[in-house]
């Protein structure tokens, strides 16, 4: 009902406050990360919307802070198929290629994200596995993506939680390209 009002009444009265609760409405029906999103992508464009058609109201720093959350919750949805993707394994084809490949496009769809050192683990851990099951001849130059990859957690999370984890995959990597 308050998309039709807003929709059909454009300069009313109460279109502000429609296109409010428009957004306010989708961001209530989002789901938790693991279920379908589609609500959560509605409520972001329309309270994207209102904060277009309206940057002055009095509301303006909530809606800019219930984006950010939903945003968030994009982001875990992605951190949780990347983990899918990582945990198959091999399984009927190379899935680690799609943890990093989804880990990356979280990453530059999310900079911001909470979740942004466990993606970058992951593409790590991703390309270490992948080097892991590779055939002789293209070990050394995967396990020099390894150690590329080991660098860029270590540039960005040089106290990460996952620090002792990435050393020990790097240890690993500098044997297979140092023979």
């Amino acid at each position: 009902y308050f998309e039709a009002y807003y929709r059909n009444y454009p300069n009313g009265e109460y279109a502000e406050l429609a296109r409010y609760y428009t957004g306010i409405g989708y961001s209530k029906a989002s789901p938790e990360p693991k279920l379908d999103q589609t609500d959560t992508y509605k409520a972001i464009d329309e309270l994207k919307d209102f904060l277009d058609y309206y940057p002055q109201s009095d509301k303006a720093e909530e809606v800019q802070a219930l984006i950010v959350e939903l945003q968030e919750k994009l982001a875990e949805k992605e951190l949780l198929t990347v983990k899918l993707y990582y945990d198959l394994g091999d399984y009927r084809g190379n899935n680690y290629q799609s943890a990093i490949i989804t880990a990356n496009n979280a990453i530059m769809d999310y900079p911001y994200t909470k979740h942004k050192e466990d993606l970058v683990m992951y593409i790590l851990r991703s390309r270490y596995q992948e080097a892991q099951q590779s055939v002789l001849e293209k070990k050394k130059e995967r396990f020099r993506g390894v150690i590329d990859e080991y660098y860029n957690y270590q540039n960005e999370y040089p106290e990460g939680k996952y620090m002792k984890e990435a050393e020990r995959i790097l240890r690993t990597a500098q044997k297979y390209v140092n023979d």
